[in-house]
């Protein structure tokens, strides 16, 4: 759910992304006993480059609809279906998600599936607090503690009461990460990096068994947050396209990942830059210390976790680097990303090598 702007503002809607508005109306008249019958306003959520998010308000109403992008689509890309049932059923439990309203796959009201969901309100925490506002280091254990909280509380949630036993497949979840984040590196590989070769075969001959299952959000990070405007409060989670059901140990690591902390290289920081650097955010030790004790559980050593965490972020942005330098994307920002993915191998490999999560 890509709502993840400042304030969750929005803009007009952009050129070849517009659709029926009064056929959506009628829709919403129909299958909502709350929907006012006044005429619609849409505006569109800018950030993204996936799913489409809209901005529905009718008079005093308003809610968020979720599209695929027009064209040809890939088999089970863009899956409206899936998302939505994943809200249905978790909500009850875990209400850091928006409340699903209702789905439509009749294509004949949009030509593709869609589903209308609750607006949430908030501000996201990118690399810095807004200027002038007043930071303390008490605000940002604050902030800390409410992101280990909300993860361990998601990954407590029983997923088969919730009626999610079926909505992943976590048998064989992390070989199958492992050999297809491979795959995907190789697919789009540029530069020679030293690291990958013997980063691969450490990751696939250190392949841990998994001793948990839960539900994982699967990009779990804080500008995927919303907040309250004095930032002391969790308001929502956001993007839940790839959350499944698998190991929470995995979950665990790629929130960690992005969780920098004074004293990491140099180097790393500026691959992933966050506002976690900035003092009063708590370690990623404690965060560990914090899970195991909201979880009850036994945190094993994460150094697989961790490395593959990295080199998974590594080949997100060799795809992005891969797609400049055959002339796919011309933003000239991606030029510069194969030395963050050199980086970011250099780091994965540091940590099979020395370093203790």
């Amino acid at each position: 759910m890509k709502q993840k702007q400042q304030d969750n503002e929005t803009i007009s809607i952009r050129k070849g992304e517009n659709f029926d508005q009064e056929a959506l109306r009628k829709y919403l008249l129909k299958h909502l006993d709350d929907f006012p019958n006044q005429p619609l306003e849409v505006t569109q959520f800018p950030t993204g480059f996936s799913n489409l998010t809209y901005l529905i308000r009718s008079g005093n109403w308003e809610a968020v609809m979720r599209r695929p992008p027009s064209g040809l689509l890939p088999p089970k890309a863009h899956d409206m279906k899936r998302e939505s049932e994943l809200l249905k059923n978790l909500y009850p439990a875990f209400q850091l998600v928006p409340k699903p309203y209702v789905y439509c796959d009749d294509k004949s009201v949009l030509g593709v599936p869609f589903y209308v969901m609750e607006r949430k309100q908030g501000v996201v925490l990118n690399e810095t607090f807004p200027s002038g506002f007043n930071v303390s280091n008490e605000l940002c254990v604050e902030i800390s503690y409410g992101v280990v909280d909300a993860l361990a509380q998601l990954h407590s949630v029983d997923y088969e009461k919730a009626g999610l036993a079926r909505f992943g497949h976590p048998d064989g979840f992390l070989e199958r990460q492992v050999n297809g984040w491979i795959k995907r590196y190789q697919k789009s590989k540029t530069d020679e990096i030293e690291y990958f070769e013997p980063l691969a075969k450490w990751l696939l001959v250190h392949i841990p068994e998994s001793e948990y299952t839960a539900i994982i959000h699967n990009d779990y990070k804080l500008n995927n947050m919303l907040l309250s405007k004095d930032y002391k409060r969790i308001e929502a989670i956001l993007d839940w396209e790839i959350a499944t059901v698998a190991d929470p140990f995995f979950d665990l690591a790629g929130a960690l990942g992005y969780w920098m902390e004074e004293g990491d290289p140099d180097y790393l920081v500026e691959s992933l830059p966050t506002v976690t650097t900035k003092p009063g955010f708590i370690k990623r030790s404690d965060f560990i210390q914090r899970y195991a004790l909201k979880t009850g559980k036994d945190i094993p050593p994460l150094n697989f976790y961790m490395a593959f965490t990295y080199f998974k972020l590594g080949v997100v942005l060799q795809q992005i680097y891969y797609r400049w330098k055959i002339g796919q994307a011309d933003d000239e920002r991606f030029a510069q990303l194969n030395q963050k993915v050199k980086n970011l191998m250099a780091y994965a490999y540091e940590v099979t090598e020395t370093r203790n999560y």
